[in-house]
């Protein structure tokens, strides 16, 4: 949790506040993808890409 608080304190303090779409959309698609490694739900994910 350290880097997070740390990630977030930099985003602040730089004024790079565009990169936090950025940062999210990553983790949603990380996130995707390893929910959907084991899932019935695999193959029709797999067809959207």
């Amino acid at each position: 949790m350290d880097f997070l608080k740390e990630l977030f304190r930099f985003l602040k303090i730089r004024k790079k506040f565009w990169m936090i779409p950025l940062i999210a959309i990553l983790l949603i698609l990380g996130l995707l993808v390893v929910l959907t490694e084991t899932s019935a739900l695999a193959p029709f994910i797999y067809s959207i890409f």
